[in-house]
């Protein structure tokens, strides 16, 4: 598949070969969600933290007599039962983690590519150079280039001052 390459005024400057085979009939969606599953799960701090009844702060002393007051048996104060008492079974801190093999992220990788290549999402740009760090000369550049509702840039834009522009669009 061969890809149009544009400068940053839209013009056609060539075309842009690639260089592996798009991914066809269904194959790699599994792969594509295995990825994000890992990748959201990755993002997990997993620092939920309870007391139990050992770590709660209190007394082995039985807060009333055993007999004779009509109240239900008690041992000690911190149990789950009691108000401010230890949890049961409650979350403690630990990692979410997944792991992905290399052959399935780049299957991922190839899938997600393909479906955005096939859809006509994909937009080569030759040189991004801009006159200024301006975020009003880069939209000109989305402007000119035709891009609807832009999502991230691969690369930082170099501008003529030797400063890098970082602009923020949604999506």
């Amino acid at each position: 598949m061969k890809l149009a390459v544009k400068d940053i005024k839209g013009q056609h400057q060539g075309e842009l070969e690639v260089k592996f085979a798009l991914i066809e009939n269904g194959k790699g969606t599994q792969a594509v969600h295995d990825a994000v599953v890992a990748y959201l799960a990755n993002q997990r701090m997993g620092t939920a933290c309870t007391k139990n009844v050992g770590e709660v702060a209190g007394t082995n002393k039985k807060p009333w007599r055993q007999k004779g007051t009509g109240r239900a048996r008690a041992g000690f104060v911190p149990i789950a039962a009691v108000a401010r008492g230890g949890v049961v079974f409650g979350p403690k801190p630990r990692d979410f983690g997944k792991k992905v093999s290399k052959s399935t992220k780049q299957l991922a990788l190839r899938k997600a590519l393909s479906e955005r290549l096939k859809s006509g999402d994909v937009v080569v740009v030759d040189d991004l150079i801009l006159d200024s760090p301006k975020t009003k000369a880069f939209v000109g550049v989305l402007n000119a280039l035709q891009v609807e509702e832009p999502r991230w840039s691969s690369r930082p834009v170099r501008t003529g001052t030797s400063r890098w522009l970082r602009a923020t669009f949604g999506g």
